[in-house]
Order: C-alpha cells, then sequence, then structure tokens
C-alpha cells in the first residue's frame, strides 16, 4: 500500500495598498458619522435641513430602537 496524501491548500495573504485603505477607512469613517447624526442627532428642529421633519419621521423608529431620545 501506498500512503498518498492530498494535495493540501495555502492560502495567501490578501494585500492591500496603505492608500487604498486609508481611502476605505475615511469613507467608512464619512458614512458612519453620517448616520449617526441622521440616526441619533438630527431632531427636525434644529436640522441642518431647517424644519424640515422628514428625515426625523423616516428614522423616528430606528432612534428608538437604538435608545436615542427624540420628545
Amino acid at each position: 500500500m501506498s500512503n498518498l496524501s492530498a494535495p493540501t491548500s495555502v492560502s495567501t495573504p490578501v494585500v492591500v495598498p496603505v492608500s487604498r485603505a486609508v481611502l476605505w477607512l475615511v469613507g467608512t469613517a464619512i458614512v458612519a458619522f453620517a448616520l449617526y447624526y441622521f440616526i441619533g442627532v438630527d431632531q427636525g428642529a434644529y436640522s441642518i435641513f431647517g424644519k424640515d421633519m422628514h428625515i426625523h419621521e423616516f428614522v423616528h423608529d430606528a432612534r428608538h430602537f437604538l435608545g436615542f431620545p427624540c420628545h
């Protein structure tokens, strides 16, 4: 009997250039801060869009689910 072993696969790491990683990090941070503002901070009364309540009403249930007061 011969002792044949199956070929093993070797994983290679993904190499991302630093400049591209920085762009992804900055883009993700901007999106995260924008989401935080619209869900957690925008109250309609002192919104950056004036007294428009559309964004506030759109994320109203998410605000309460995440624990942000708004009344």
